[in-house]
């Protein structure tokens, strides 16, 4: 799949720079602005310095609007790289197919071949949506956010040592699982197909014998088994974002549990705290997004 998106992603590698330089832009100024409102809270609120607290505002407010820029900006870009790219393999493939031979359409299969022109493309296309606001922008929120979080308490950011695995651990097990799921999907859209390709070139024939009645229970038969595997595929993703919620929750909780103990000592102010939760939810969230984005793999794998 990598050497695919290489291939139909070359001639948009500008917009695929762009891209990459606004993500980091806007992954800067997130983790730029719980900095400024920890600085407003321990230099401004507890001090009762207006002035600053308009000054360093101003910031953040000039800051929040140069990221709503560069989100739109990306949107535009990621969304005009993805549908080149798709308009390109779609093309591609297709040209690939008129020079089959009838032995090569024959292995194939017709409905397996339409599959690969419509479904599996728009598969992949998606997935390199998300790989590129997400797969991108996702370890460079973790790595900054991590540096900042040391920066705001080194004792604190222990937590992350416990939270990110449990996270990674839980992702792992659901990848285990949804892999081969994935590839059952696949395999069954692919029979859905060839039973309604027979129909509609058959149809002549399945009336003249009286078969209508058997095709419709075949199709019926093809459509459950699809359904059944794709509910199981969405139940296991429906438990997936709640379980991940509950532990960044629980993240939470843990680190005003723990600063609140610092700050009673004098080793922690109000905001440092305030930064250190903000850095803390970019990171898990980021975790969260990539596991969105990694989710696709399994079925952009199984369609390239």
């Amino acid at each position: 799949m990598l050497a695919l998106l290489r291939r139909y992603l070359n001639p948009y590698r500008g917009q695929v720079a762009a891209v990459v330089a606004l993500l980091l832009v806007q992954a800067l100024g997130q983790l730029w602005l719980p900095s400024l409102n920890a600085d407003i809270i321990n230099q401004g609120v507890l001090t009762g310095d207006t002035a600053y607290i308009t000054r360093v505002g101003g910031v953040m407010l000039a800051v929040s609007l140069a990221l709503g820029v560069a989100a739109v900006a990306n949107a535009y870009l990621i969304a005009s790289a993805a549908l080149s790219f798709g308009r390109d393999l779609r093309a591609a493939l297709f040209r690939r197919v008129q020079r089959f031979s009838l032995r090569e359409v024959n292995d194939f299969g017709a409905p397996s071949l339409i599959t690969r022109t419509t479904n599996d493309v728009q598969q992949v296309q998606t997935f390199l949506v998300f790989a590129l606001l997400l797969m991108v922008s996702a370890p460079i929120t973790m790595i900054g956010g991590v540096v900042m979080a040391l920066r705001e308490n080194v004792r604190l950011s222990g937590l992350l040592l416990v939270i990110v695995p449990i996270m990674l651990i839980v992702i792992a097990l659901v990848l285990r699982r949804a892999v081969p799921l994935f590839r059952t999907v696949q395999v069954k859209i692919d029979a859905i197909n060839r039973i309604l390709r027979e129909n509609l070139t058959g149809i002549r024939v399945v009336r003249a014998f009286v078969r209508t009645k058997d095709e419709e229970e075949r199709f019926a038969a093809a459509n459950a088994d699809l359904t059944a595997t794709t509910l199981a595929v969405t139940r296991l993703f429906a438990v997936t974002l709640p379980a991940m919620m509950l532990i960044i929750n629980s993240a939470s909780v843990a680190i005003v549990w723990f600063g609140a103990h610092l700050i009673a000592a004098g080793e922690m102010q109000i905001g440092s705290l305030t930064a250190f939760l903000s850095y803390v939810m970019q990171i898990l969230f980021s975790v969260l997004m990539a596991v969105m984005a990694i989710t696709l793999v399994p079925r952009a794998a199984a369609s390239a």
